[in-house]
C-alpha cells in the first residue's frame, strides 16, 4: 500500500481504528457503564468524518490498482451515509436506554456497518464491492435482533440473515459469472468485456443476479419480503437506521456497478430497473394502506421510495442519476424526522405503534402534531414542501429518457401512496377522542424533528444546493 493508497482510504480507516479503540473502551472500561460516553463519542466521530470528507480535496483518486474510488460521487453518498446514521445514533440514545438496550456494541455496530457502506459507494472492484456489503449486512444482521428477550427481535434478525445470505449468494454467483466471461473483476476490466450495444450471453446472467441482489437490499419488489417483519420486529431506534443510510449505501452501489461496470449497455438493464421501479411503488403504495401499525407502514413507504428512487438510476443519464442522488438526501432527511417521532410514540412509558394512537395528539401537543403533519406532507409528495421536488426530479428525468409510461406510472402511485400519509394527518387532527400519548420527547429528538419540518419548508428555496453537488456527483459517476 502506497502512501496515496493510505491518504485515499484514510477517512475508512479512521473510522476503523476508532471502533477498535471504542471496542477496547467498552471491553476494559465497565461495558454497558461507559456505554452512553462511546455513543456520544461515536456521534461526534460520524460528524468529523463527514465534515473531513465534505471539506476534503476534490477530482478523483483510485486506490488499491482502482479497487478503491474516491470521486465526487462516493463523496457526497458518504457523507449523507455518515450523517444520517449520527442523527438516529444520537436521537436512539433516550430510547435505547429506557430499554435497558444501550450496550456499548450497539454504536460500535453502527460504526462498522457505516465503514461497510463507504467502501461500497467507493468500490471499483467485484471483490470490493462484495467485501463492504457483507461487512454492512454481518453488523445490520446483528443490531436487528439486539433485543434477546423479545422473540420478534430475534426472529427479525433470523429473516434478515436468512434471506440477506441468500442475497449476497446471488450477488456473488453474479459477479464470479461476470469474472468468468470478462476475465477481470475490475470495474473498467468489465465495462471493456461488455463493450457496446449488447451483452454476451454469460455477462448478461451475470448482471441479472447482481442486481437481483442489490434489489433485495434496496427492498425493491419482488425482492422485499423481508423489510415489513424486520422492521417491525426490530428495535424502533434499528429500524430508524435501517430506513436510512443503508438505503443509501444500496443505491450508490447500485448506481456504481451499473454505469462503472456496466455503462455501456445501458439498454440491457435500464428496462429491468425500470420494472422494479414500477413494481415497487405501486405494492409499497398499495400494501400500505391496510398497515395499522406504523413501523410497517414505514416498511412498505420505504420500499415505494425506493422505487421512486429507482426510477432516475433506470433513466440511466446523468441527469437521472442527479435525480436520484437528490431524492435519497430528501428521503432521508424526512425519515430521520419521521422516525424522531415514532421514537417518542409512548403512552405511560410504554411503547405505542398502533398507529390509532395518534388520535387527537394536535390538542395535547400541536407543534409535534404540526412538525409530524409537515413531514408526512413532504413524504406524500405534497407541493411545495422539498419531498415534492424529490419526486419531480425523479419524474423529469425518466421523461427526458423518454421513460414516459414509468413517469405517469409514479405520479399515479404517489396519489394512492398519499392516502395513507394523509390518514395519519387526519387522526392527528380529526380522530377520535381517546387516552392521549405521553407528549415529554428528549431533547435531540424534538431538535432532530423540527429540524427536518424546517428543512422540508425552507428547502424550497434552493434545496440548500443539494442539486448543485448532485449534479457534480453524477458528472463524476457517468462522464
Amino acid at each position: 500500500m502506497t502512501s496515496a493508497d493510505f491518504s485515499t482510504v484514510l477517512p475508512e480507516v479512521i473510522l476503523a481504528i476508532f471502533a477498535m479503540a471504542a471496542l477496547m473502551l467498552g471491553a476494559y472500561g465497565g461495558k454497558d457503564r461507559v456505554a452512553p460516553q462511546i455513543t456520544a463519542l461515536t456521534v461526534a466521530a460520524l460528524i468529523g468524518t463527514a465534515a473531513m470528507i465534505g471539506l476534503g480535496r476534490g477530482g478523483a483518486q483510485a486506490a488499491f490498482g482502482g479497487m478503491f474510488v474516491d470521486d465526487s460521487f462516493s463523496r457526497f453518498a458518504k457523507v449523507v451515509i455518515l450523517l444520517s446514521a449520527a442523527g438516529v445514533l444520537l436521537m436512539s440514545r433516550s430510547y435505547m436506554e429506557k430499554l435497558n438496550l444501550l450496550r456499548f456494541e450497539f454504536p460500535i455496530l453502527l460504526v462498522l456497518a457505516v465503514i461497510g457502506m463507504m467502501v461500497m459507494v467507493s468500490s471499483g472492484d467485484l471483490m470490493t464491492l462484495y467485501m463492504g456489503l457483507e461487512l454492512q449486512s454481518l453488523s445490520l444482521y446483528v443490531v436487528a435482533s439486539l433485543r434477546r428477550d423479545s422473540v420478534r427481535s430475534t426472529e427479525a434478525g433470523l429473516k434478515y440473515f436468512v434471506l440477506g445470505a441468500l442475497s449476497s449468494g446471488l450477488l456473488l454467483y453474479g459477479a464470479s459469472l461476470t469474472y468468468g466471461f470478462a476475465g477481470t473483476t475490475l470495474f473498467s476490466g468489465v465495462i471493456q468485456a461488455a463493450g457496446e450495444g449488447q451483452l454476451p450471453l454469460g455477462l448478461l446472467i451475470g448482471l441479472v443476479l447482481m442486481i437481483t441482489g442489490l434489489a433485495f437490499k434496496v427492498s425493491a419488489v419482488p425482492f422485499h419480503m423481508w423489510t415489513p417483519d424486520v422492521y417491525e420486529g426490530s428495535p424502533t431506534a434499528v429500524t430508524a437506521f435501517f430506513a436510512t443510510a443503508p438505503k443509501v449505501a444500496a443505491m450508490g452501489l447500485f448506481a456504481r456497478l451499473m454505469f462503472d461496470g456496466f455503462g455501456g449497455v445501458t439498454g440491457d438493464w435500464t428496462q429491468i430497473i425500470a420494472l422494479l421501479s414500477v413494481a415497487s411503488m405501486f405494492v409499497g403504495a398499495i400494501a400500505a394502506i391496510g398497515q395499522r401499525n406504523i413501523k410497517r407502514l414505514m416498511a412498505y413507504s420505504s420500499i415505494a421510495h425506493m422505487g421512486f428512487a429507482l426510477m432516475g438510476l433506470a433513466a440511466g443519464t446523468v441527469l437521472g442519476v442527479q435525480a436520484m442522488l437528490v431524492y435519497m438526501a430528501i428521503y432521508v432527511t424526512m425519515n430521520i424526522g419521521t422516525f424522531a417521532f415514532i421514537l417518542s410514540m409512548e403512552r405511560d412509558g410504554r411503547e405505542v405503534s398502533d398507529i390509532s394512537g395518534l388520535n387527537m395528539l394536535s390538542k395535547t401537543a400541536p407543534l409535534k402534531a404540526l412538525a409530524m403533519m409537515i413531514l408526512l406532507f413532504s413524504l406524500a409528495g405534497v407541493p411545495p414542501l422539498v419531498g415534492f421536488f424529490g419526486k419531480f426530479y425523479v419524474l423529469q428525468a425518466a421523461v427526458d429518457a423518454n421513460l414516459a409510461w414509468l413517469a405517469l406510472a409514479g405520479v399515479i402511485a404517489s396519489v394512492i401512496g398519499a392516502f395513507y400519509y394523509l390518514r395519519l394527518v387526519y387522526y392527528m387532527y380529526f380522530g377520535e377522542e381517546t387516552e392521549a400519548l405521553d407528549t415529554g420527547m428528549a431533547p435531540a429528538q424534538w431538535v432532530l424533528l423540527v429540524a427536518s419540518a424546517a428543512i422540508m419548508v425552507l428547502g424550497v428555496i434552493n434545496l440548500f444546493g443539494v442539486d448543485g453537488f448532485a449534479a457534480t456527483a453524477a458528472n463524476a459517476l457517468v462522464n
